[in-house]
């Protein structure tokens, strides 16, 4: 192993360590049975481990393009989280997606709960919840008192998540108490286990309660009124989230050139449909029509599994090489009080946990299914389930760091969004109710392009546009032209916007990182003229592991000279 794999393979067990909670989610076995300490004390340890890591580096020696591509990697996602900190971001860590309040509560739909010993782990861990809450909230405190805090809007947003996992929204059982079903349908006969389990269940839901407390009469009375981040923090973020540093005035302007692209696409598409009839009405037949919708929520997720795996096993050995291991792919349906988007988890580094897509059905118990079929595409094959279980295979060629825990939002966001387009050149969205459903999920990407840079940035409507010309970006003016222009339900646009909000820069980055994909496939189709490839592009570009999109461009560069 050479020093800089070294470097790494250390990085990841200590990181490990210090963040069990990111380790699972992560598929880094070993930790189940822990939990993170979200307290100031455990955020300084864990930067200091990053800022050692970097150091040793810096002085390790790199042996050959393997050692250069996975030191590039691990370097710049050490800085952007070094840099993050520095600007006392985890001192506000706090929104609707990607904060503790949903990673203490999501960590338990990740571990296995089928024998005693699993069980055994998750007590262990479900005993922590308290802890690691109180951490968290000591944390938050701190960052009020320093005045450094999140907007007010991501405060109420997880209040209402806190008290939905606390039990105090009355929306059935709390999540901790309901693992107990899950513990009894295991048919494990040990009453003390289950005892042990009651006990901290009921403890843990009660944690969420009290941070739901906390958040709505100590935490939001100092949060910021302002949603809008502004620029410096805004670059901060997108960085972090992207990799690579953007021209923000000139991503805004082609957000709303995509826009407007996209929208004259889904016109002719629609009218394929129903002739003569608005985009709005097509829409509503297609919402409507029963023989286009699934009734129950366990016949959807019966659907959405059978998708996956006809996809998996057409497109191994025509478009793909799919490894034995990545062909498994699991569709789940996601506990209620989360975000409201779709969402993939990994699978374990040695896939005895397979990777999972997860469905948040918001209630509904009818599924229509234009919509779902290139979202299935983006979180499965060969979106991010390829893409993420390929790497896992690729011990030789990449580092532990890059396999495990060098996920960059530009690129693989980029790439799932870039496979929902793929699956329309291959064929598969031939149906126009489904390419519709494909071009409304681009509409909502370059929204968010729009939206996103223009909230945090407090940047002006062009004049020339038919809605609000010339006023400034604000949530409520967001909401209803998200609404109007992605053609997605309100109730699910709604919880869209405050996510934008609470993670300036991520939202972007499914189309800036579908962009730099377009663009190297283009690049390496202009260069090699009919000799170009299509499944050679893909093994080679999938095959670099994840990075950042600065990297991913200079490394495509080099693979064409």
């Amino acid at each position: 192993m050479s020093k800089v794999f070294e470097v790494a393979a250390r990085y990841v067990e200590r990181f490990a360590e210090l963040d069990p909670v990111a380790a699972t989610e992560a598929g880094i076995p070993g930790h189940d049975g822990q939990m993170t300490d979200y307290s100031p004390e455990g955020i300084e340890e864990r930067v200091a481990h990053d800022r050692r890591a970097l150091a040793e580096l810096a002085a390790a020696p790199v042996a050959g393009e393997r050692d250069r591509v996975a030191a590039e990697a691990v370097v710049e996602r050490l800085r952007v989280a070094i840099d993050r900190h520095d600007a006392g971001e985890a001192l506000r860590d706090l929104n609707i997606l990607a904060s503790p309040v949903q990673a203490v509560r999501q960590c338990f739909d990740l571990v296995p709960s089928a024998t005693e010993a699993d069980w055994e782990t998750i007590a262990a861990r479900l005993g922590l919840v308290p802890q690691a809450l109180a951490g968290y909230q000591a944390t938050l405190a701190e960052g009020a008192r320093r005045g450094v805090v999140a907007a007010r809007r991501q405060a109420v947003a997880c209040t209402r998540q806190a008290d939905t996992w606390g039990g105090v929204s009355g929306e059935g059982t709390p999540y901790f108490l309901a693992l107990l079903d899950r513990f009894d349908e295991a048919g494990i006969d040990r009453p003390s286990l289950r005892d042990r389990l009651e006990r901290d269940a009921r403890r843990a839901t009660e944690a969420y309660a009290a941070l739901g407390r906390f958040l709505v009469s100590e935490y939001a009375p100092h949060a910021d009124e302002r949603d809008a981040v502004g620029e410096d923090r805004y670059r901060l973020w997108a960085a972090a989230f992207n990799g690579v540093d953007l021209d923000l005035p000139e991503t805004y302007a082609w957000g709303w050139e995509e826009l407007e692209r996209i929208g004259h696409a889904i016109g002719e598409v629609a009218e394929r449909i129903l002739p003569g009839a608005p985009v709005a009405e097509v829409i509503e037949h297609l919402e409507t029509d029963p023989h286009r919708s699934i009734e129950g929520e366990e016949a959807f997720r019966s659907w959405l599994q059978d998708l996956m795996d006809a996809t998996v096993a057409e497109l191994d050995g025509t478009h793909f090489d799919i490894p034995d291991p990545v062909k498994r792919v699991e569709a789940m349906i996601a506990p209620p009080g989360g975000a409201a988007a779709m969402y993939y988890t990994p699978p374990s580094e040695d896939f005895a946990r397979p990777g999972r897509t997860w469905y948040p059905t918001l209630g509904r118990t009818r599924f229509p299914l234009w919509g779902e079929v290139s979202i299935a595409y983006h979180e499965g094959v060969p979106g991010h389930h390829l893409q993420i279980g390929q790497v896992l295979v690729l011990a030789d060629e990449l580092s532990r760091f890059q396999r495990t825990l060098g996920f960059v939002s530009g690129h693989g966001e980029g790439w799932a969004l870039y496979a929902e387009r793929l699956m329309g050149e291959l064929g598969y969205l031939d149906d126009p109710a489904y390419e519709l459903g494909m071009l409304r999920a681009q509409a909502l990407r370059a929204v968010r392009v729009v939206v996103d840079i223009g909230m945090h940035l407090e940047l002006a409507i062009p004049p020339s546009c038919a809605y609000h010309p010339g006023e400034t970006w604000t949530a409520e003016l967001a909401l209803p032209f998200v609404i109007e222009r992605s053609h997605f339900p309100a109730d699910f646009l709604a919880s869209e916007v405050d996510r934008y909000l609470g993670l300036p820069g991520q939202a972007i980055s499914y189309k800036v990182g579908e962009r730099e994909w377009l663009a190297a496939r283009e690049d390496a189709r202009r260069i090699a003229g009919r000799d170009f490839d299509l499944k050679a592009f893909h093994t080679r570009a999938l095959d670099l592991g994840p990075m950042g999109l600065a990297q991913f461009r200079r490394e495509m560069a080099r693979s064409r000279t």
